[in-house]
């Protein structure tokens, strides 16, 4: 975001991932505000006029994500050779024989009235549906299949499974529209377990491959998935042949997809990933700070902060924490496969969780802006480059927030939403400096910001909750604290090079100050 400062102005330009400009805000005070010089500056309204740019250097920016993604659906889908893995893939190979002998008999085989042609219309149907969901799937996940990798790999032995149910119904579905809705809807299934199973295992078999190994990795779980598959149809064979009545078929077709999915869902329990998502930073942040005998969140929302001190140089002496930062094998056992995206999670000593809100993380600015925003009407242009976009005005107190995160990597804001209890929603911009460790702080920021507002029992206007985020960041980096956590979680075995927090299109600014 390039920021000029002209008096109550400020131009923001927003950048994507390639670094080409998306967008064009200029912020700037309403009128009214200025004859009235006893209202809190706080409380004034600024106007955001946006001017999209229609100039890309790539026509189609989706396109190399969604491929990013594609290629790994040729690959194997585990890298682990647990014997959970084993008996999993075991078990749906025998299920994959019973669902194709019901696909079969869905089709026609063994009817004199059924034609090569239609088996044939059917592929093709069901082949073009499935190609059509794996594009549009990969575009709108793809960003999060490697953060949330865990989460994809069992939702992809969800996805074949259900597929395989869909097969085994087919025959009961009369022939016509809803039979071949029935298949169809099985190929879409199976062409996103490609995707989710595919792009997660890369990323399992980066987790497993320590030596630098990951051809070696792939090569040797290739190898033994082919043998258990083989294996599989071996004894599927003999069961194919015995079981032909519809109360067996479905019965061992049951237990087969229980026991494949309990065996994923222990052997994805199991893995301990070193890397920080959104649901591990909660667990290992929340955890920290609470240790960190220094911290009293309640302190932070009732004094006032009048100017932000620069921080400290970082002291010899060690953090003062009652407990070592959690392991990523301590955090294994507690995080949860499935979880909501965004959700901010405090986790106290005694492992109870207390729910914040939602904390979205390298947004768009319009987003950002618009957490306290109201439209107004748009303003017309007739040039073939730029575009004028309905102007807004926003709440969102911009030049106090960019002058408070001038020396840091990102912007944050929150706003109080809902009724029955402080549900805090808050929003991070990411300039285009910030690395994974200012993710990670940027994240760290939010978590603490929203405990501290959970906490407080005053009033939460934006005067408050803006204090709450300059002493939250002065607490982060008195004494270099933040990177004193930061040292402790890579002593625990943490890897804190690899970015994994956002799980959306990422959005950057590019900031440039004027004086």
């Amino acid at each position: 975001m390039a920021i000029s400062h002209v008096r109550n102005t400020l131009a923001f330009t927003e950048v994507d991932e390639s670094n080409n400009p998306t967008a064009t805000y200029v912020y700037s005070e309403t009128q009214e505000h200025a004859i009235n010089p006893h209202e809190k500056s706080l409380s004034k309204r600024g106007r955001v006029d946006v001017m999209v740019s229609n100039l890309r250097k790539d026509p189609i920016p989706w396109t190399l994500d969604t491929f990013r993604c594609v290629r790994y659906t040729s690959l194997s889908k585990k890298a682990d050779a647990s014997p959970q893995d084993s008996l999993q893939a075991f078990c749906s190979s025998i299920a994959g024989l019973l669902s194709s002998r019901a696909v079969l008999q869905g089709v026609g085989v063994g009817n004199a009235n059924a034609s090569p042609t239609s088996a044939l219309l059917l592929h093709i149907l069901q082949d073009s549906s499935g190609r059509i969901a794996t594009i549009l799937f990969a575009h709108r996940v793809g960003t999060a299949l490697e953060p949330e990798c865990k989460m994809y790999r069992l939702a992809a032995d969800v996805f074949n499974d259900v597929a395989m149910v869909l097969d085994c119904l087919s025959p009961m579905i009369p022939a016509g529209v809803g039979r071949v809705g029935v298949l169809s809807a099985a190929g879409v299934l199976r062409a996103l377990c490609g995707v989710a199973g595919g792009s997660s295992k890369a990323s399992l078999s980066a987790h497993f491959a320590r030596g630098g190994n990951l051809a070696e990795v792939n090569a040797k779980d290739s190898s033994q998935e082919t043998i258990i598959s083989l294996i599989g149809m071996l004894v599927g064979s003999f069961i194919v042949s015995h079981v032909t009545c519809f109360a067996a078929t479905w019965a061992s077709l049951l237990f087969l997809l229980t026991v494949h999915l309990g065996m994923n869902y222990a052997a994805v329990r199991s893995v301990q990933m070193t890397s920080l998502n959104r649901q591990r930073a909660n667990i290992v942040l929340s955890t920290l700070l609470e240790s960190d005998l220094a911290l009293d969140p309640r302190s932070l929302s009732l004094s006032r902060v009048v100017d932000h001190p620069t921080p400290s140089p970082t002291p010899q002496s060690p953090l003062t924490t009652s407990r070592p930062p959690l392991t990523p094998a301590d955090v294994s056992k507690q995080e949860r496969i499935f979880e909501p995206d965004g959700i901010l999670k405090w986790t106290s000593a005694s492992r109870e969780c207390h729910k914040l809100g939602y904390c979205q993380i390298g947004v768009s600015l319009d987003r950002f802006l618009r957490l306290s925003s109201t439209s107004t009407s748009a303003s017309s242009s007739t040039s073939t480059k730029i575009r004028t976009s309905p102007s807004l005005r926003t709440t969102v107190p911009m030049p106090e927030l960019s002058s408070l995160f001038t020396k840091e990597d990102y912007l944050l804001y929150l706003v109080r939403r809902g009724k029955g209890g402080p549900v805090w929603y808050a929003s991070l911009v990411l300039k285009n400096t910030c690395s994974a460790r200012s993710q990670l702080k940027a994240w760290t920021h939010a978590l603490l910001a929203a405990r501290v507002l959970h906490l407080s029992s005053s009033e939460d206007g934006d005067q408050q909750i803006l204090d709450v985020i300059a002493r939250t960041l002065d607490f982060l980096n008195r004494d270099a604290r933040f990177e004193r956590y930061l040292q402790s979680l890579e002593e625990a075995g943490w890897d804190l090079t690899i970015a994994a927090l956002e799980t959306s299109s990422r959005r950057r600014i590019l900031v440039n100050n004027h004086q």
